[in-house]
């Protein structure tokens, strides 16, 4: 996936409100960019690291840029790592395309968003005549506290504990089942669950895998230009 506007280049001030962050450009001036990650950014929201914004094609858009990329360094030498979580699904969907994720193969229909569970949409939904449907859920994972080491989630996710119980659900009835974390970052090789931050996506973690849901983590490729999947990661967990 490309970046549909070239990315300006700025030094990351402070993220607030969860939503906000105050980024300063090359020319010394501080703009205010939407910063799209519900989750806690522990050891990314750094002040002085190197960060990305888009700038909006949209005039009329009240917050004109949007934080893409923080440089970081854990250990590996400097790390482009994407923050903006509405780019997996995208991300995953030109990969399932071009056949990038081969235990996802050979499906003849891949549609997005589709209702199931209790209230809740599946990432996507494959199909292909003869085979099993696959309920696939993504997740961005983009948290490193150990050199190499990916994990999920930098905060509590009751939604998340939740996907993974449907999942499983979809098993029992007799479909595939799979969670994809999507690592944005490409320092990692090892996935692991960040069991102290939440203990309750842990457990349904290891229920859901039991019940038969399918676990993969891939890394990704980043760049100022786009991002990309790029290979699959041990899961340690």
């Amino acid at each position: 996936m490309r970046f549909p506007v070239p990315l300006v280049r700025g030094t990351l001030l402070r993220r607030y409100k969860r939503f906000l962050a105050d980024v300063e450009l090359p020319s010394g001036d501080v703009v205010v960019a939407h910063v799209a990650n519900p989750g806690s950014m522990l050891g990314l929201a750094i002040p002085g690291s190197p960060a990305w914004l888009a700038l909006a094609t949209d005039p009329a858009r009240k917050l004109q840029y949007s934080l893409e990329l923080i440089e970081v360094n854990d250990g590996r030498g400097p790390t482009l790592v994407g923050i903006n979580t509405s780019r997996p699904n995208a991300i995953v969907a030109e990969a399932l395309a071009t056949g990038l994720v081969p235990e996802l193969a050979g499906y003849a229909e891949v549609r997005r968003e589709v209702p199931y569970g209790k209230n809740s949409r599946i990432d996507f939904l494959l199909t292909a005549p003869q085979r099993q449907n696959v309920y696939l859920e993504v997740k961005n994972a983009h948290l490193v506290r150990e050199s190499g080491r990916a994990e999920f989630p930098d905060a509590v996710t009751a939604r998340g504990t939740k996907h993974l119980h449907e999942l499983a659900e979809v098993v029992a009835a007799g479909h595939r089942a799979v969670m994809l974390y999507f690592v944005h970052r490409g320092d990692c090789d090892v996935f692991d669950l960040a069991r102290d931050i939440d203990p309750d996506y842990a457990a349904a973690f290891a229920a859901a895998r039991e019940g038969g849901v399918e676990m993969l983590a891939y890394a990704a490729a980043v760049t100022t230009t786009g991002v990309a999947i790029s290979h699959r990661i041990m899961i340690a967990a």
